[in-house]
């Protein structure tokens, strides 16, 4: 078989492939975006489209009526053998004839056709219904649990970024007794569950009196976590010590190195567990759940959608509708950061 054939074969089944599985994967977020677009009484008619749709109405002498599809080869007065259908509105329903008329064409009056009305298909348009955001937004509040929400992620992320860098380039730059040891015991954290340290952490939290605030969630995200502190070290590693040795014959303490020489070269893996962290807190659930179930008012939006759920389980738009919502923000911080994203992981995950 010729080479560029082959090749071309290759590339044309690995793209199949990777269409489909994408297919898949964006299947529910297409579900999403049509349902909430939807209205209860889209969603519950039989034989409804998958898109948001509805069936149009026609008001002939001030009496609104359906809408059906017709066979025109059964009306008087059209040609016998025409194999046009048109959508017209009924006027008279009848077992074996029923009166219509023509919407797009009142000027031929009312006309009968050898049907039965309820063997016809009746036919759909595009109809959003845009009015479901309107109501979750106002129905949850949604200006106070988005700012509730940009302010956990933010304010942890800066926590995150900051003591993560610090113990990072103390491993990855300083030699020290027991260095490698501590990064081992580090490293080894990440395989702790969390539900280990629930109860102890909720208990002595409460001691101190600040279950119900913001602190039990802020203040730990200030003491950096193995994951991201592995993804910056590995990521120094990949910086010249030369450099550093440069900046310290200029006079340059550590601090000075690690401001002006590492953390400008080093925006990828920034930006990374950037994204890394806000996507986590705006998902976070169960630490929001703990500590801030008697602060209503301080509830992201991930609490207050589940409880926003768990009242309108009987309208599925709306509760598509409002998780279409709490994802836009993150969607786009990915997209905007993707490049530097994608760099970021790429190296920490490839170099030494």
């Amino acid at each position: 078989m010729n080479k560029n054939l082959k090749n071309g074969l290759n590339t044309t089944f690995v793209t199949a492939v990777v269409l489909a599985v994408l297919v898949v994967f964006l299947s529910p977020f297409v579900f999403m975006i049509v349902t909430s677009l939807k209205t209860r009484e889209q969603i519950s008619v039989v034989g409804a489209p998958i898109w948001p749709a509805a069936q149009p109405k026609f008001t002939y002498n001030d009496k609104e009526t359906d809408v059906f599809t017709v066979p025109m080869a059964q009306c008087a007065g059209f040609d016998p053998a025409t194999a046009e259908t048109r959508n017209l509105a009924i006027v008279q329903k009848g077992r074996q004839e029923s009166t219509f008329v023509d919407p797009g064409n009142l000027d031929l009056g009312e006309f009968s056709c050898k049907v039965s009305w309820r063997a016809l298909d009746r036919p759909w348009i595009f109809s959003p219904t845009w009015a479901n955001y309107v109501e979750v937004w106002n129905t949850i509040n949604y200006v106070r649990l988005l700012s509730n929400t940009i302010f956990y992620a933010i304010v942890t992320m800066i926590g995150t970024v900051l003591s993560c860098i610090i113990v990072a380039y103390g491993f990855a730059r300083f030699r020290f007794p027991g260095r490698d040891l501590l990064f081992v015991v580090l490293i080894s954290t990440l395989f702790l569950p969390g539900a280990v340290t629930i109860v102890p952490t909720y208990s002595f939290w409460q001691r101190l009196g600040l279950v119900g605030t913001w602190i039990p969630l802020i203040l730990p995200h200030f003491f950096a976590n193995a994951y991201n502190v592995f993804l910056f070290r590995q990521y120094f590693m990949t910086i010249p010590r030369e450099l550093d040795e440069s900046a310290m014959i200029d006079g340059a303490g550590p601090l000075r190195i690690l401001w002006s020489i590492l953390i400008p070269q080093s925006y990828p893996v920034i930006i990374a567990v950037v994204v890394f962290h806000i996507v986590f807190a705006w998902n976070d659930y169960f630490g929001p759940l703990i500590y801030l179930s008697t602060a209503r008012d301080n509830w992201p939006i991930s609490v207050a959608l589940s409880t926003f759920n768990g009242i309108y389980g009987q309208q599925p738009q709306l509760i598509q509708a409002g998780a279409l919502m709490a994802l836009i923000l993150p969607i786009i911080l990915f997209f905007v950061a993707q490049r530097f994203f994608v760099q970021g992981i790429v190296v920490t995950g490839v170099e030494k």
